[in-house]
């Protein structure tokens, strides 16, 4: 039987999955690579382990929201990230949602 402990991390996890999405294609507004994301993301209290973002970035990637290339940065080699024009029109539309989505919640909250 779950405990109480077991069914929060559970719903916090499932809550943060949108919410992550969201905060990573509105920080590719800007190119960066992943640690310069995930250190970007951490600055503003949104803290995402290397395990859950490399296969997120991917996956927009496949989606065709963002856009990447691979470039020698310091003798190493990084693969930037930045929104594709695809991927500009969906985060508007997500924030528009996200920002509905509030308003109709904080209220009852």
């Amino acid at each position: 039987m779950p405990t109480d402990t077991d069914i929060f991390e559970s719903l916090r996890q499932e809550l943060r999955r949108g919410t992550l999405i969201l905060a990573v294609l509105a920080q590719l507004r800007e190119e960066r690579y992943g640690y310069s994301l995930r250190q970007a993301l951490a600055a503003v209290g949104v803290e995402i382990d290397e395990g859950a973002l490399y296969p997120m970035l991917r996956r927009l990637e496949a989606q065709g929201l963002l856009a990447s290339e691979w470039r020698e940065e310091d003798k190493r080699k990084k693969r930037f990230y930045q929104l594709s024009e695809e991927g500009r029109a969906v985060l508007a539309r997500l924030a528009d949602e996200w920002r509905a989505i509030n308003a109709a919640l904080e209220p009852l909250l």
